[in-house]
């Protein structure tokens, strides 16, 4: 209880001393200039935008652990993508890969975003939450074609094949943990929640919201675009959550840079310690798994166990004496049940 009392009083005078810093920073709005056939929309500028996401980080509790630097046009977020919630827990359709926290994970973005013309889509990440947690699409079977963005993808949706935790989010095929739904739990946890709370960035530098408008209208039918946004008053374009597929944002309306040199979380490697090898990308067991749980404790073990068809599977892992390594011990369906012991690395 000491512990817990501490970290939140930590966090309290954290946010205090970097909403200090703001204060009067508050997002200006003048109007951009009016472009040729050949440019881009015309949106707003928004003065004071690495204020803006700064405050909306802090603002969600989240200053204590995620961190903005913005310089050469861009806000830099920095985190290890590993979320003080439950992770894991309750996902039947898993792909035996398991959250391990990122290293020098930097989330560009742009401070003056310029709306663009066609939707852009990846494989990958499309923006970050505000504790610092990367948001990708709905889909988990590759990149979305531009076609495909108009189509449900029911046989990759995330929350219909049941890939996701309770929280929205499960780890990839970088031992990730990333959302690609609404992150109820990082929500439960803001003390801004609401209406007008930000809950992330896009990668082309616009704001995420939650199911309504900010100021807590309903958003009426056929108001959001193909990437799940619509026109903002004050930065020119957001992107919002919705009940319904595709749930978050599913793709980018704004230039950014190059789609190939946005954040990715690489796959664990070995360490070679001992000549040891690695782990092989997980593949879901058909018809899923029963009874998955991911725990935690202070030794920092953490463990996700399940079933599958009566026997029983686990990935286990440890910090090693090695800084950015660990030590795992796994037995995955994906492996035929066999047990593997290792030292893998960030």
């Amino acid at each position: 209880m000491a512990l817990a009392n501490s970290r939140v009083l930590w966090r309290a005078a954290t946010q205090y001393l970097v909403l200090a810093a703001l204060a009067g920073c508050v997002p200006a709005m003048t109007q951009a200039h009016e472009p040729g056939h050949d440019q881009a929309a015309p949106v707003p500028v928004v003065e004071g935008h690495c204020a803006a996401v700064t405050r909306s980080i802090v603002e969600a509790g989240f200053g204590d652990v995620v961190s903005v630097s913005c310089k050469d046009g861009q806000a830099l977020i920095a985190s290890n993508t590993y979320p003080d919630h439950p992770m894991m827990t309750g996902i039947v359709g898993t792909n035996e890969q398991v959250p391990v926290p990122a290293e020098n994970y930097v989330s560009p973005i742009p401070l003056e975003p310029v709306l663009g013309h066609e939707p852009h889509t990846r494989d990958a990440a499309l923006g970050v939450a505000v504790n610092g947690v990367p948001i990708y699409d709905y889909t988990g079977g590759g990149e979305m074609s531009v076609a495909d963005l108009s189509v449900h993808q029911a046989r990759n949706d995330t929350v219909l094949t049941q890939q996701l935790d309770i929280c929205g989010g499960h780890a990839g095929r970088g031992d990730d943990y990333h959302y690609h739904a609404t992150p109820t739990c990082m929500i439960a946890q803001m003390p801004n929640a609401g209406p007008a709370a930000i809950l992330g960035w896009a990668f082309d530098g616009f704001p995420i919201y939650g199911d309504t408008n900010p100021d807590g209208s309903a958003i009426a039918p056929g108001d959001l675009d193909v990437c799940n946004g619509q026109r903002d008053p004050v930065y020119g374009f957001r992107y919002h959550t919705s009940k319904g597929a595709p749930y978050i944002i599913q793709c980018l309306r704004g230039q950014t840079a190059a789609m190939a040199d946005l954040p990715r979380v690489p796959p664990l490697r070995p360490s070679g310690r001992d000549g040891g090898s690695g782990l092989s990308s997980g593949t879901p067991p058909r018809g899923g798994v029963e009874n998955l749980v991911f725990t935690q404790d202070e030794s920092g073990l953490r463990s996700m166990t399940y079933s599958y068809q009566g026997a029983a599977y686990f990935i286990n892992y440890t910090p090693s004496a090695t800084a950015g390594c660990y030590d795992f011990e796994t037995r995955r369906v994906t492996d035929g049940g066999a047990v593997f012991s290792g030292e893998l690395c960030r």
